[in-house]
C-alpha cells in the first residue's frame, strides 16, 4: 500500500504547519481507540486565518477552499501529534460550522471541501464520515469555517505507550 506521504504527494497536497491552541484546550485528545481533534480554522501557510462571510465577502468556491485548507490543517495536527498519517483507519464524524449571511443555504457545499479531502486521502469507505454542516454565525476569529471530527484507533497491547501504536488508526477533523 502507498504511504501517507506518497499519497499526499500524488494528490498534490502540501500540509500546512500544525495549528497551535488559541485558548485553553488541547488540539488532540486520545481516548481509548478514538482521537478527537479540536476545531480548526482555515490557516494559511503564513499563519493568517482566512476570514469573511459566505454570501457577503466570499462565494461558495472560496468557502470550499477554506474548508479544504481546514482539513489539511487537521491532517497536519494529527501528523504532528502522532508522527505519521499512515495509521489512520477510519473517519467517524465531521462537524462543519460555516459563517454566512442571512439567506445563504449552501453550507454543505462549503464543507465538502474538507469531506472530499478526507475521502480522497482515507478512501471512499473509511474516509466518508457521518457529517453535519451546521449554520454557525458568527464564527470565532471571523473565520469562514471551523471543522471537527472523531476517528478510531485500534486498542494497543498492554505494554504499548499511549498513542504509540496507531495501526491503521485514528483520524481527524475538527
Amino acid at each position: 500500500p502507498m504511504s501517507a506521504d506518497d499519497l499526499l504527494q500524488e494528490l498534490g497536497i502540501e500540509l500546512p504547519p500544525a495549528q497551535t491552541a488559541m485558548g485553553v484546550y488541547k488540539p488532540v485528545i486520545l481516548c481509548v481507540n478514538m482521537a478527537y481533534l479540536s476545531g480548526h480554522g482555515p490557516l494559511r501557510p503564513d499563519k493568517t486565518l482566512i476570514n469573511g462571510r459566505l454570501g457577503l465577502d466570499i462565494d461558495v468556491e472560496a468557502g470550499y477552499e477554506a474548508a479544504l485548507l481546514t482539513g489539511m490543517g487537521l491532517l497536519a495536527t494529527q501528523q504532528t501529534e502522532f508522527g505519521t498519517l499512515n495509521k489512520i483507519k477510519r473517519l467517524v464524524i465531521v462537524l462543519g460550522l460555516v459563517r454566512f449571511t442571512d439567506g445563504f443555504e449552501e453550507q454543505p457545499a462549503v464543507i465538502n471541501g474538507c469531506s472530499e479531502l478526507f475521502r480522497d486521502f482515507v478512501g471512499q469507505e473509511a474516509g466518508v464520515a457521518a457529517r453535519s454542516a451546521a449554520t454557525g454565525s458568527p464564527r470565532p476569529c471571523r473565520t469562514r469555517s471551523d471543522v471537527s471530527s472523531f476517528s478510531p484507533r485500534p486498542v494497543t497491547n498492554a505494554g504499548d505507550e499511549p498513542g504509540a501504536a496507531l495501526r491503521g488508526s485514528a483520524m481527524l477533523l475538527q
